[in-house]
């Protein structure tokens, strides 16, 4: 068992061990590779989408690329809170995390992905304004405008999980320090507290169950009105392209939030399916928002061909 600490009423845990993702043993090089190669991908797509939208002026000013830029930095941010701790669990190194280090991974993961989930409605929202009010986008949606509301979702974010990590981390932990999960995550280590949890899984259900399952609601909305609207075009090519696009935004969408109602709207939960289902949320889709966003989307194409041509040029010119 990891390090406790002894006091005059109980003892007092100050280190967990992540027990990780449940695999046969003769698997553990195999899926240290895929998790491995997953991560740099997704480091290396999301990083490529940043630059392209900073360094093209066609793009930094526009409130939707604004948005996927603002993505693709919480994406690779989030997959390094996550992640590397996947991968360390198929290595020999050891399974403790401090409980310090424990409580601080359990907050920027959910800072993060609240953010994120605040985002995705943004972004639906923008594409609803863009798409079925197109004479007053500008006015309604402009880069000001998005900035705000960007920080907003920063904000609601950063609070989102200071609350969920001073709730789990006020509890005592004094019995056994053995988490059944690859990452500190609510649901896992409040089966460890020495108290009632009945507060947090009311709070974890509200604040983010019914939270993301709002804003999922919300991404439907905008979509069925976006979708209404591409039935109103005429040429059956646009239609398809039309529709192409909102399909991969609709499964990015998916994939990221039917895995967290399933999760949080259960917190008392111990299925063993937990844990595969999580995967999807906190590395599927890092990896799967450049593919859809870059590869889907010609203008992200032809600014990469620009930047591309631009440098080209630039050491012919040398």
């Amino acid at each position: 068992m990891g390090k406790t600490r002894n006091t005059s009423l109980n003892t007092v845990v100050t280190e967990f061990i992540l027990l990780g993702l449940s695999h046969p043993p003769r698997l553990r090089t195999l899926l240290f590779l895929v998790f491995f190669i997953i991560y740099i991908l997704t480091q290396l797509g999301n990083l490529l989408i940043l630059l392209t939208v900073w360094a093209d002026p066609k793009l930094h000013t526009r409130p939707m690329y604004i948005l996927l830029g603002v993505l693709s930095f919480l994406d690779m941010w989030l997959s390094s809170v996550i992640v590397p701790r996947i991968i360390l669990n198929f290595t020999p190194a050891s399974k403790r995390i401090p409980f310090g280090g424990c409580a601080a991974q359990l907050y920027f993961f959910h800072f993060l992905g609240s953010t994120q989930c605040f985002l995705y409605t943004l972004m639906a929202y923008d594409r609803y304004l863009a798409i079925c009010q197109p004479l007053r986008y500008p006015t309604l949606m402009n880069g000001r405008l998005c900035t705000i509301l960007v920080a907003g979702a920063w904000v609601a974010g950063s609070i989102h999980g200071s609350i969920q990590a001073t709730l789990t981390f006020r509890l005592p932990y004094c019995g056994p320090n053995q988490v059944d999960y690859f990452f500190c995550d609510i649901p896992a280590i409040l089966r460890l507290a020495c108290a009632d949890t009945t507060i947090n899984e009311l709070v974890t259900f509200v604040d983010i169950g019914v939270v993301a399952a709002s804003c999922f609601t919300l991404i439907l909305l905008s979509y069925a009105n976006i979708i209404h609207a591409i039935l109103q075009i005429r040429t059956a090519d646009g239609r398809r392209r039309a529709f192409s696009t909102c399909g991969s935004h609709l499964t990015v969408v998916t994939v990221y939030y039917v895995p967290c109602i399933f999760i949080y709207l259960r917190a008392g939960s111990r299925s063993p399916l937990d844990g595969a289902v999580a995967v999807f949320y906190t590395v599927v889709t890092p990896l799967l928002n450049p593919l859809i966003y870059t590869l889907r989307n010609q203008e992200v194409k032809s600014a990469l061909k620009r930047i591309a041509a631009g440098r080209g040029a630039g050491s012919e010119d040398k």
